[in-house]
């Protein structure tokens, strides 16, 4: 890996795990690990009960907009962690590849996505423990 790991966060719409997850990792990581985040198929804007939820942790996605999953974001990546996109994520041999099993919040009340939250944030501190020690 590189001196600086890159990360990508990728879900299908890319509006609500995908963004808690590179929004922890920004907040958690600063400059030591650069974070990308994407979707198979983007949505409009970044799911509000999910903008709120972070924003109970004092982090602001609400500027954060739905980007399209490239293969170059895919292959410019050490890390690429799916979120339930099955097979309409790319794959490259010999790229680091974990897929996070959470619930889709979409539509979802803000207790329940707290729950995704809160698992997201474990997982994240867990991730930059392994990239950046």
């Amino acid at each position: 890996m590189t001196s600086q790991p890159t990360v990508l966060f990728v879900c299908v719409h890319n509006a609500g795990r995908s963004q808690m997850a590179a929004g922890y990792l920004r907040q958690l990581a600063g400059d030591r690990i650069t974070v990308l985040s994407a979707g198979s198929e983007p949505g409009d804007k970044v799911n509000p009960v999910a903008v709120q939820a972070m924003a109970e942790e004092g982090i602001d996605i609400s500027q954060a907009v739905p980007q399209i999953l490239t293969t170059g974001a895919v292959q410019e990546s050490d890390v690429v962690i799916t979120m339930g996109c099955g097979d309409t994520c790319p794959v490259f041999p010999g790229k680091r590849y974990e897929d996070w099993a959470l619930e889709d919040p979409a539509g979802r009340d803000l207790d329940m996505v707290r729950g995704v939250r809160d698992d997201i944030k474990k997982r994240v501190q867990a991730l930059i423990e392994e990239l950046a020690g």
